[in-house]
């Protein structure tokens, strides 16, 4: 089994990464691998909806968001960390998920997430996380995919990487948070064990809220 993180933070190797890496100590403690992605520092653009990833099948900016794309086909569960802007996730994330779950759904049908867990993460130096996590788990609800939880508001708190280490609550709740991940992730490999399959994709019904 693999987890595959993603890094949202201008920081590489900053708050939102210490609390990725967190959680990827007890993932490693169950048995399960993990791989953390960074977004990277430079600019990521987001979607300008012009729909050519149905036709090539990738995003039509060949950048990090199709290598995250190759990668997540492999994996068995995500987990989404974003530090806090403005009370909300980093606008390079938010981007890079845009486009990442949009281009999937289109030239895909979200087969790279359906039905795989996931979790979303933030980082700040006070406020503004809850909103940051409401604004991210959104992309997960529309794409079918389990959302974990844990005891508290998956969040750290601090201005520096040790300062999120002192946050023995958060430090607690990441913790708590991958173990709640692999055991879901033990129950659906026990599943597929004992015969039970996934219900099918189903053609997805669209409408607007005009009718003539």
């Amino acid at each position: 089994m693999k987890i595959l993180m993603l890094n949202g933070s201008p920081h590489e190797n900053g708050c939102t990464y210490t609390a990725l890496a967190i959680m990827s100590q007890i993932f490693e403690l169950e048995g399960i691998d993990t791989e953390i992605f960074w977004v990277g520092n430079g600019q990521v653009g987001g979607c300008i909806s012009c729909r050519q990833c149905a036709e090539i099948k990738e995003c039509v900016f060949d950048d990090g968001v199709n290598e995250f794309r190759k990668k997540a086909a492999g994996a068995d569960a995500f987990v989404f960390g974003t530090p806090v802007h403005y009370a909300a996730a980093s606008g390079n994330i938010t981007g890079f998920l845009d486009r990442l779950f949009y281009s999937d759904a289109a030239a895909n049908s979200n087969a790279n997430f359906r039905l795989k867990p996931a979790a979303v993460i933030a980082s700040a130096r006070r406020a503004g996380t809850t909103a940051a996590l409401d604004q991210m788990m959104k992309y997960l609800a529309i794409s079918e995919m389990p959302i974990i939880t844990s005891s508290y508001w998956n969040m750290v708190h601090g201005q520096k990487p040790a300062d999120v280490l002192q946050d023995e609550e958060g430090v607690f709740t990441m913790q708590n948070l991958a173990k709640n991940m692999s055991y879901f992730l033990k129950c659906i490999a026990a599943a597929g064990s004992a015969g039970i399959t996934p219900p099918p994709k189903e053609q997805k019904i669209w409408t607007n809220f005009i009718r003539g």
